[in-house]
């Protein structure tokens, strides 16, 4: 499904994926039919298989069901099967350290697969919504939150479906809820102030200005958004405003086009539409001080700092051991392959895929999907990208799971979270 850059920054675009195969021999364990994962009929056989991949990591995969489904049943069925893959981490025994990871920039994208070989990670899953099909340019541009560091490289959408996931690096805590954001900057001589709308996402032209070459005599309401290096070898080129800005933030360059390459420590205003002349007026006379400030639901600040890393997804799965997803319609709430991640009450970091839209293994709707993250022991969860983005590798590259793409082709991604040994 493609979607103008601004429809999917304001309704998540649905992202579809992978069935299910474990790439590692592993001792299996029965489980007796009825005790076993919420998903079909209770008399369903049920096996777990596990393997210590490092000191407090632990990767299990658990088949329900024994036969194959009826091509015409994958969403109807109740016998399944279902393949589910479950990385558990324990922070206190694990060697390393959680983060997530966006590859050489935020624009582009990268297999799951490479992403956790290229950050040496010992195993990782794919993780937030990205622009995907609707921006062939910036396909890897992430849907709502991406913190990298502590560094803020993208908005959260003001939409409540979307559920957040915060790691601290440093002391491997997970924390899930919805930030809020707001950003603006402000000249240091003249205090004049000017928001931001976005964070690294191409501005778009008002409509009715399209054909400007000079926007600044657009009447209409265009966007200002900040850009960082970390987006792209070069900001987006166009009719508009862009000011660079160095790494105290004085200007270096304004330009009544837009498009450039960042060097190191160096930002860019763009802007579009009449908002064009309120950047050129706030960027004269000098440099600019930038203030971007997260908070979460109650309201309480979410400080920017070393070792913080962000993600998103869509729909909070469980909320201190309740499921809370909403009741909801369409293909979004449809069988489909899942990733989710989560943290159970005594403080593990569970990371799993669950495989589907094959009849080996038929997916979940995001009821079950709930349900499944509960009882994982998910005292807080959210539902990641899913479909054919749903992905868990390991260090050399090696697929767990058999994603759903044709010949099971694993798709780039625009971000993942993954496990860091420490060396």
């Amino acid at each position: 499904m493609t979607l103008s850059p601004r429809a999917v920054r304001g309704a998540l675009a649905t992202v579809v994926a992978a069935a299910a195969t474990i790439g590692v021999a592993l001792p299996l364990n029965a489980t007796a039919a009825g005790s076993g994962l919420p998903l079909g009929d209770p008399d369903l056989a049920e096996t777990r298989s596990s393997q210590e991949l490092a000191p407090g990591l632990t990767l299990t995969r658990i088949v329900r069901g024994t036969e194959p489904a009826p091509a015409d049943q994958i969403n109807t069925t109740t016998r399944g099967p279902w393949v589910v893959s479950v990385l558990r981490i324990d922070p206190r025994k694990a060697t390393g350290h959680l983060q997530a990871t966006y590859g050489p920039d935020l624009a582009r994208v990268e297999k799951t697969s490479d992403l956790v070989r290229s950050a040496g990670a010992v195993a990782g899953v794919n993780a937030s919504f990205f622009t995907f099909t609707a921006d062939p340019l910036y396909p890897g541009d992430p849907v709502g939150l991406g913190i990298s560091d502590g560094k803020l490289l993208s908005e959260p959408l003001t939409d409540p479906a979307e559920a957040n996931l915060l790691i601290d690096a440093k002391s491997n805590k997970v924390v899930a809820g919805h930030l809020q954001w707001s950003g603006e900057v402000r000249n240091r001589a003249t205090l004049a102030t000017l928001p931001l709308e976005f964070v690294n996402h191409r501005p778009v032209i008002p409509a009715d200005c399209a054909s400007l070459p000079d926007q600044t005599t657009c009447a209409s309401p265009g966007d200002v958004v900040l850009f960082t290096p970390e987006f792209a070898a070069a900001t987006p080129a166009g009719a508009g405003v862009e000011v660079v800005l160095d790494r105290r933030g004085c200007v270096v360059s304004t330009a009544t086009t837009r498009g450039t390459s960042l060097k190191a420590g160096q930002t860019s205003l763009q802007a579009t539409g009449r908002d064009t002349v309120a950047l050129l007026k706030v960027a004269s006379r000098g440099c600019l001080d930038r203030d971007l400030n997260l908070s979460n639901e109650d309201g309480d600040k979410v400080p920017l700092r070393s070792g913080l890393y962000g993600v998103t997804g869509r729909y909070r799965l469980t909320a201190n051991g309740e499921i809370v997803v909403p009741d909801g319609t369409g293909s979004f709430f449809d069988r489909n392959p899942r990733t989710i991640a989560g943290t159970t009450p005594d403080g593990k970091i569970v990371l799993a895929t669950l495989d589907g839209r094959q009849t080996t293994s038929v997916g979940t709707t995001m009821d079950e999907t709930a349900a499944v993250a509960q009882s994982l022991g998910l005292q807080n969860s959210i539902n990641l990208d899913g479909g054919g983005s749903t992905a868990m590798a390991l260090q050399d590259g090696t697929l767990v799971n058999h994603p759903s793409g044709t010949g099971g082709a694993e798709r780039a991604v625009g971000d993942a979270i993954v496990f860091v040994p420490s060396h």
